[in-house]
């Protein structure tokens, strides 16, 4: 069984995502451009085979990225069914 890091230490889903997002967008004064999804920004997002806001934290690791949409096109699409 994996060691359980300490719960200080512990990031909650919407603290993770906003890292990735909103808070890497700002970090690189790009927060004009990408980070939210608005009219104007960049359309760069993945669809993810799981909401990770509804899956046990332990089971995040195994959230698939279904589609990866770069500037408003898909340049990764799974082969998984129903995608």
């Amino acid at each position: 069984m994996a060691k359980q890091p300490n719960s200080e230490e512990n990031l909650t889903v919407e603290e993770a995502l906003k890292l990735y997002t909103i808070n890497a967008a700002y970090a690189s004064f790009e927060e004009d451009l990408k980070g939210t999804i608005e009219e104007g920004k960049l359309a760069d997002m993945v669809v993810l085979s799981d909401d990770p806001f509804k899956v046990k934290p332990e089971k995040i690791r195994e959230i698939k990225v279904l589609m990866t949409v770069v500037g408003g096109k898909i340049v990764y699409k799974s082969s998984v069914e129903n995608v």
